[in-house]
């Protein structure tokens, strides 16, 4: 071919290329992305096989660039069915943005795993399974007509970084925001990730503030040892194939063998083992052991999560035993109470039991406990003892003959002597550095009637003689205890083994202390007996009751708890971390309502005095499922008084005279006129309303409309119970914080919204999640918040 030729040959080709651009772009297809597709004859013809399947007659870029995305990232391997059924999705409407490709794509790759499992288990054909795509789950996987707004986007996006709060503000601007981005698109799927991008970046800046010249600087690079690269390198490619990582297990911190300390008295002889195999049928057994003294709080939910939960784990069971030993703090309500805590909660005991059902074994193994040497009885006063374990001297009593002391035991629950005047006292060491160790008690006397056995005994066995011995009798495998107890693990170990008795797997972990309030019954106690809050349900307090009061799901409870984790090492958790499990529970599963605390009337001048207009409001933004409620819209509304200001200013997206915003599900609003009282404050604000939508202000307003299509309601707002994020003991009363509680009697909430029932659990939009209260009458409900709809705790910046 000579040069001639040659040119004319090129001249087709460019000539080609040129009509192949030409064609799409005149699709709508961007330039440089029309080049790069027709490049390729099989990628030019790919592209406009999938606009014409999506029904191009004309140019339309948007569509266009969806659907050469389609073209570019479908993997080859899904067939053609699939690949056309996404074309026509984008072509008639229903994939209308970047966001809900991705879902698309995401749905047909699930269809595939589907498929391919199904040929693996019932050695079917993919093309039986894989062919036929359902319009319903489709387009709700995919978000199809759905509205999401800014403010849901940014209470999503508030949440996660507000759960990673400590992180951020320790990283700052070199906090890698990647994952944060993928856990939000996993909760809003059909979102485009370039809006989340957004609303992270500027919910950074609030957060944060202007960069610094140290958040200019770049990372310091770390150095990884070979084998975390290579671990890094692999979790790395297993993320790609099953998606991010799930949270740790916190269970999987509790040892399978003694780490804190080794006891040779905690060792079991392989016949004890076999006994214990037997008592238990070869299954873990752990128990929660409360005390019934007062009400169960968050900490206990804790210890719940992790007995109830590593026997579950385990295939084990779990025993809800009653500490019930102290007869003059103990009482049914509270046994009650606690039951009905541990159901809430989605607990099951294997069984309940009580520490009074072995009174009477108790009582013989103290006497098996004199006959062995190993126990006494003792007449000092409690003082006096207290003064010889400090100066680790020995009782007067301590070497008594022992048919003294089994004759002097049997006359202590004769009733022969009064309270304080014998005790039984363990034999360990007088001279030990554990204070627990010098001859603890194992009886007193007490002449109170138990709350289940009466009057039947007098003398009460104490907790360090009980806890050991009835573990061993339910055959409890895992005896979990919070870490005070840590130093009592000795004694434990040393009473069983003195009674040749199996011994249990002891293991502490750190108590849960929260910040802004407390959660030791002797300071909840002086709370409610003080009158300093409304009792032991009162919405602020830590209390489980009253967390169910104050609309806490169960399951946010136990998902906070997973959060936290279990280990040995002392720590405060935010009351973000709370509101985080709460909040991430509610936004998923309640109703979305509107409610205004402060109301200012409306009226809409151009609307008929008559007129009114029921509206269709989605009773959940991204659930269809959750149906639908009526809102009725008539010439006089309310919004909220916070929501309106005389003088308009930048950054300001609410009412102002002559400004212009949108009533929610509604018009868009222009204010016309001010009446105002003698003083000047704002009564009503006369209003156009916008009913052609012709403007889109991006102010967003809630409202109610007047009677009768809304009802009266009181709204209690609650905020931290105390000032101090860490508090002290002392003066702690005086830390009260005085505004924990704010009422607001006047407020008017939707008319569907009157016929909650106590329990139903709403968001309020723009303020928050709340929950029906038993204070509430058929005249007038009440609601109590429940979380903010943001952060209002620790993720706070700090000044």
């Amino acid at each position: 071919m000579d040069e001639e030729e040659e040119r004319k040959v090129i001249d087709i080709t460019q000539l080609l290329l040129l009509w192949m651009v030409g064609v799409l772009v005149g699709y709508g297809v961007d330039p440089k992305a029309a080049k790069v597709a027709s490049s390729s004859e099989k990628k030019f013809e790919a592209t406009v096989s999938g606009l014409k399947e999506a029904g191009f007659t004309g140019s339309d870029e948007a569509k266009a660039a969806l659907v050469y995305s389609i073209v570019t990232k479908l993997p080859g391997s899904v067939p053609p069915a699939q690949r056309n059924y996404l074309y026509h999705a984008v072509g008639d409407g229903r994939i209308a943005s970047n966001g809900q490709l991705d879902a698309a794509m995401d749905f047909v790759g699930k269809l595939k795993e589907a498929s391919q499992s199904l040929k693996t288990n019932a050695n079917m054909q993919v093309k039986e399974v894989y062919q036929e795509i359902d319009d319903e789950a489709f387009n709700k996987y995919c978000g199809v007509g759905m509205t999401v707004t800014d403010e849901e986007i940014d209470m999503i996006v508030d949440g996660i970084l507000r759960s990673r709060i400590s992180e951020i503000e320790e990283r700052r601007y070199q906090f890698k925001t990647g994952p944060l981005l993928q856990e939000a698109r996993e909760q809003m799927r059909f979102v485009d990730g370039k809006i989340f991008l957004q609303k992270f970046e500027e919910q950074m800046a609030e957060i944060l503030g202007p960069k610094t010249e140290a958040d200019l600087k770049p990372p310091k690079k770390v150095k990884q040892k070979k084998e975390k690269a290579k671990a890094a390198k692999k979790a790395a490619e297993n993320s790609k194939e099953t998606g991010p990582a799930t949270e740790a297990d916190p269970l999987d911190s509790i040892p399978s063998v003694l780490e804190a300390r080794e006891l040779d008295s905690a060792k079991n002889s392989p016949e004890l083992v076999e006994k214990q195999k037997v008592g238990s049928g070869g299954k873990i057994v752990c128990r929660f052991p409360p005390e019934p003294n007062g009400y169960l709080h968050i900490g206990h939910a804790k210890a719940m999560f992790l007995d109830f939960g590593y026997a579950k784990k385990n295939g084990g069971d779990c025993i809800l035993r009653f500490d019930d030993t102290n007869p003059e703090a103990e009482n049914v309500e509270y046994i009650n109470a606690i039951i009905e805590m541990v159901e809430w909660l989605g607990h099951k005991p294997a069984k309940i039991t009580f520490s009074s059902d072995y009174f009477q074994e108790l009582y013989e193994l103290g006497r098996e406990c004199i006959r062995r040497n190993k126990a006494y009885v003792c007449h000092q006063t409690q003082e006096e003892a207290s003064s010889y374990r400090e100066e680790k001297k020995d009782s007067p009593w301590r070497d008594r003959p022992i048919e003294e002391s089994l004759s002097l035991f049997e006359d202590m629950k004769k009733g022969k002597f009064g309270e304080g005047e014998a005790t039984l006292r363990l034999k360990i060491d007088m001279t030990s550095a554990n204070p627990v160790m010098r001859d603890p008690v194992a009886y007193r006397i007490k002449f109170s009637s138990h709350p289940r056995t009466g009057n039947q005994w007098c003398i009460y066995p104490s907790y360090d003689f009980t806890h050991c011995l009835v573990d061993s009798l339910e055959w409890v495998t895992h005896s979990l205890c919070t870490l005070e107890f840590e130093v009592r693990r000795d004694s434990y170990y040393w009473l069983l083994e003195a009674l040749d008795m199996y011994r249990p797997f002891v293991w502490e972990f750190s108590r849960l202390t929260l910040e802004n309030t407390v959660v030791s019954k002797r300071k909840l106690i002086p709370l409610v007996k003080g009158g300093h809050v409304r009792g032991w349900d009162d919405p602020r307090l830590p209390t489980l009751v009253a967390l169910r009061r104050r609309g806490f799901p169960p399951k946010a409870v136990n998902r906070f708890c997973a959060s936290i984790g279990v280990s040995r090492a002392d720590s405060v958790v935010g009351m973000h971390t709370v509101e985080w499990a709460v909040r991430s529970e509610l936004d998923s599963t309640v109703t979305r309502a509107k409610a205004v605390l402060k109301p200012l009337k409306v009226t809409i001048t151009n609307f008929e005095e008559e007129h009114t207009e029921v509206l269709q409001i989605p009773n959940h933004p991204q659930k269809e499922s959750m149906g639908k409620h009526e809102q009725v819209l008539c010439k006089h509304v309310y919004v909220d008084e916070t929501d309106f200001r005389m003088e308009d200013e930048k950054g300001y997206y609410g009412l102002a005279p002559g400004k212009t915003a949108m009533l929610r599900h509604a018009y868009p609003i222009t204010v016309k006129e001010v009446l105002t009282d003698d003083e000047g404050i704002p009564e009503e604000l006369l209003v156009v309303a916008d009913t052609a939508k012709s403007t889109k202000p991006k102010g967003v307003l809630h409202w109610v409309s007047a009677a009768p299509f809304s009802a009266p309601a009181e709204i209690r707002l609650y905020d931290r119970l105390f000032k101090s994020a860490e508090v002290s003991d002392g003066t702690w009363l005086e830390d009260l914080n005085p505004e924990s509680e704010k009422i607001v009697s006047s407020a008017l909430v939707e008319k569907f919204v009157a016929e909650a029932n106590v329990g139903d659990r709403f968001q309020f939009e723009r303020v928050g999640f709340f929950v029906c209260d038993k204070d509430s009458t058929d005249e007038k409900k009440v609601f109590n918040l429940t979380v903010t709809l943001r952060d209002s705790y620790g993720g706070e910046k700090k000044a």
